[in-house]
């Protein structure tokens, strides 16, 4: 079986950081964690989710243009892990996040999710 957990979500005030982890475990699917692009999306109350950033099994980032400059997302392969850093913290990055991992263009697989963790910014 495959599972994501995300852990790090929480309160902070405007300006402030938080440090996401999403940590992945499973027999099979942990022997090939470093073959699955893995993203950070988020969802905020009475939104759609979207993409905030990924990394994909050559380190190459992405990241939306709203945290560019803010937020850097990063993996250790030989820890099964992901992560968000998140500086500079505004109220519309209030949202559920969410870990994702996805197989490359070319691999047979499917997606999984985390259930997501809660970052509130506050005032």
């Amino acid at each position: 079986q495959v599972q994501l957990v995300e852990s790090g979500g929480g309160l902070v005030q405007p300006g402030g950081s938080l440090r996401l982890s999403c940590a992945a475990s499973g027999i099979i699917f942990s022997r090939i964690f470093s073959r699955y692009t893995m993203s950070w999306y988020r969802q905020a109350p009475g939104k759609q989710r979207e993409l905030v950033a990924a990394i994909t099994t050559r380190n190459s980032t992405t990241y939306r243009d709203s945290v560019k400059g803010r937020f850097t997302i990063s993996r250790d392969n030989a820890k099964n892990t992901v992560s968000l850093q998140m500086n500079s913290l505004n109220a519309e990055d209030t949202a559920v996040y969410y870990c994702n991992a996805r197989p490359r263009a070319g691999d047979s697989g499917m997606d999984y999710w985390g259930k997501g963790t809660l970052v509130t910014v506050s005032s």
